[in-house]
Order: C-alpha cells, then sequence, then structure tokens
C-alpha cells in the first residue's frame, strides 16, 4: 500500500478556522441551544398565533423526527461524526510524517479506545451492575468510525476511499433489504422490525437507549463509518494545494447538493431513519455537511471574516472536554429536577436565577421565562469557559 496517496499534494496540515467553527457549531447545540429553543417555544405556545407557530416550527426542528424523516435535530450527530472526518486528514499526515506509519497505528488506536473508554464512563460506567452499561453510544460510535476511518485512510488513495464509502452503504442496504428478520421476512424498516433492531435485541449486551434497540447499535455503525469517511473525502479536498480557497467552498457545495438529492431519491425506497441510520440518511445528513462546510471556509478561510465566529472556534478547540463536562451530572441531580437529565451548566445558571427568581420571571413575563433564563445563562456559561481555555491556549484533547 501507498502511504497516504491524497497527501502527495496538500498542503501543511493544522487548525482550519471554518472546521474549528464547524464543530463548535455543532457542539453549541449540544451545550445548551437546543434547551433555548425548547424553552423559548413555551414562552410563545400562549402568545398571538404567528409567534405560536414559530415556536412551534422551531421546536419541532429542534426534535428528532419520531421515525421516518429529517429535522435540524437529526443533523447534529452526523455532521460530528463528519467534522471527525475532516480532522482525521488534519492530523494524521503531519504523524506518519513525524514518527511513521506503525506509530500512526498506535495513536489512532489508542485514541479509539480511551474515546470508547469515555463513553462507557459517560453512560455511568459500572456504577450499578453489568447489565446497566451502555456499550455502543455516542463517543463509542465516535471511537469506532474514528477508527475504521483512519485506517481506511492510512491506505487508500481517494478512489479506494469512495469505493469504501459505495461499499458501506449499498451493502447495508442490501443487507437491510434482503436479509429476513425470523418472524417478520425482509424489507421492513419500521422500529423493532429492520434487521438492525432485530440484531440489536438479540447480541448488543447491557442497556440500551430505547430498551430493545439502539440508535447507535452494532449494524448501523457500518453507514455510521460511511459519514466519517465522506468527512475525510472533504478533509483531502481542504488540503489539497493544488486548489485556491474560492474553488474548495465551491467544491464542497456542488459535492453535497447532489448527495441530498440522491438521499432523498433513495429515501423513497430506504427511508431517511437516524435511530437505524439509513444508507439514504448518510446521503441527506453529509450532503447538509460539505454544504455547510463550504459555506463557513468561503466566508471564514476565503473571505476572512472570523469574528462573528469566534464562540462557535472557542467552542470547536476543545468540543470534547466541553462536552463532557456538560454532561456529567449525578442521580441526586437528576432527582432533584424530578428525573430529569440537567446539564452541568444549566444546573451551575440555576444557583443564580433558578428557584424564586425563575418563578417570578414566569409572572412578571410569560411562563415559561424563568427557565429560558436558567438555559440562556447557563450557555453562557459554557460559551464563556469555551473563550478562558482558548484564550490561555489550553487545548484538551485525548
Amino acid at each position: 500500500m501507498r502511504d497516504i496517496e491524497p497527501l502527495a499534494n496538500a498542503a501543511p496540515t493544522g487548525r482550519i478556522a471554518s472546521v474549528d467553527a464547524l464543530r463548535g457549531f455543532n457542539i453549541f447545540w449540544i451545550l445548551g441551544a437546543d434547551a433555548v429553543v425548547w424553552s423559548l417555544n413555551d414562552m410563545l405556545r400562549d402568545t398571538n398565533p404567528a409567534l405560536s407557530a414559530l415556536g412551534g416550527f422551531l421546536n419541532t426542528q429542534m426534535t428528532h423526527a419520531e421515525w421516518e424523516g429529517f429535522h435540524f435535530y437529526d443533523f447534529i450527530f452526523p455532521l460530528l461524526i463528519f467534522v471527525t472526518g475532516v480532522s482525521i486528514v488534519l492530523s494524521l499526515p503531519q504523524l506518519v510524517k513525524r514518527e511513521g506509519k506503525t506509530q500512526a497505528y498506535i495513536r489512532v488506536s489508542r485514541r479509539a479506545l480511551i474515546l470508547y473508554g469515555l463513553g462507557l464512563i459517560f453512560y455511568g460506567g459500572i456504577s450499578r451492575h453489568w447489565s446497566d452499561i451502555r456499550m455502543l453510544g455516542v463517543l463509542q460510535r465516535i471511537a469506532l468510525c474514528y477508527l475504521f476511518a483512519s485506517i481506511v485512510f492510512l491506505n487508500c488513495q481517494v478512489r479506494g476511499i469512495v469505493v469504501s464509502v459505495v461499499a458501506l452503504l449499498v451493502g447495508y442496504w442490501a443487507l437491510m433489504t434482503f436479509v429476513p428478520v425470523p418472524g417478520i421476512g425482509a424489507g421492513s424498516f419500521a422500529p423493532d422490525t429492520s434487521l438492525a433492531n432485530w440484531i440489536d435485541s438479540q447480541w448488543l449486551p447491557g442497556w440500551r437507549w430505547d430498551i430493545t434497540r439502539d440508535p447507535e447499535g452494532l449494524l448501523s455503525t457500518l453507514p455510521s463509518i460511511a459519514t466519517c469517511l465522506i468527512g475525510v473525502l472533504a478533509g483531502i479536498l481542504l488540503t489539497n494545494s493544488r486548489l485556491q480557497g474560492r474553488q474548495k467552498s465551491l467544491l464542497l457545495i456542488a459535492a453535497g447538493i447532489p448527495l441530498i438529492i440522491a438521499g432523498y431519491l433513495w429515501g423513497l425506497q430506504f427511508p431517511v431513519i437516524k435511530a437505524i441510520w439509513t444508507s439514504s440518511f448518510v446521503l441527506v445528513a453529509g450532503g447538509y455537511s460539505l454544504i455547510l462546510l463550504g459555506i463557513l471556509h468561503q466566508v471564514i478561510d476565503v473571505w476572512g471574516y472570523k469574528r462573528w465566529a469566534a464562540v462557535f472556534i472557542w467552542i470547536g478547540a476543545n468540543a470534547l472536554t466541553l462536552y463532557i463536562i456538560n454532561n456529567v451530572t449525578t442521580d441526586e441531580f437528576a432527582l432533584r429536577f424530578g428525573g430529569a437529565t440537567v446539564s452541568t451548566f444549566e444546573l451551575l445558571a440555576t444557583r443564580f436565577v433558578g428557584g424564586d427568581v425563575a418563578s417570578l420571571l414566569d409572572r412578571i413575563a410569560t411562563p415559561g421565562t424563568g427557565t429560558f433564563a436558567v438555559r440562556v445563562l447557563g450557555l453562557m456559561f459554557a460559551i464563556l469557559l469555551a473563550r478562558f481555555l482558548y484564550q490561555r491556549r489550553i487545548f484538551l484533547h485525548v
């Protein structure tokens, strides 16, 4: 195998502001912007029809499609995996050049193992019983995608990467369409009847997010690797020194449009479903990811308009750290908040504008204002921490 042939014409790699901004934009919603939108909907619900409709629309986009379909909220996780693929191209070539390909394999394996371990701890680790461990979750899926996409990148030229994407998507479609599920048959994509869900119910140990199945399940990991590889292809394009900045932006956008069209067309037979990460879902999410990266690259890296994206760049530079801090809560806190999961930054914000202060805001303005204030302040705390780390050049990575 040749040593990373796509990089023969690549520019020196490192941090690209638009990639940090895209990663930060992604984590921004996870850090609490989603909850701010939910609270805004509560505030607008009983106002005039136009504002109520606006709140309802935003709330719909900030919730997952019940099964089939594609909302903005369904875009957040595949975008994160896509950015992981871009980051592979920005980090591995320098490591190979500096320490060799063998060391790159060791580093990739170690990082994937640490990410997977963090995922186990993130969902409670072994604090209860073996049956309560979530073997596959968000961080675990990122770890697996990172591992396999890195291996493909280290050993394949661009054509080989494209073939890998096609093989994963077509192969997954074939399995889901033609392999019969015991007692149900083949070609069903409804909840609990698809091959992916059946495999989870039979072979995925531990705690499953949806009791009998998991949205980050076993078989659906295959097409999620394709999502990461689409990010790898985008990263290769970004680091190609033969292309000018504007050309890169246009090519990213131009590549995204047919992917979206192909995804929705494929969805007529193989529906767009995030919960089982259908091949059509990969194309739709990948297309939107390419377009968004192309737009940010043009605005930030080509035109040089960076100031407006500073918040996203701060967050993107320490995305994993902020993600883990924001989501590590205790059972005690969960019980205090009615059993609901409450983010770390939101918990901190309640010490300033929670309780009677929040109730006062509800009475003065409209019901839901108190919760809105808590969530906005929690998001501000997250941004301030991101700014603190960025300005002091503290970048915590696995």
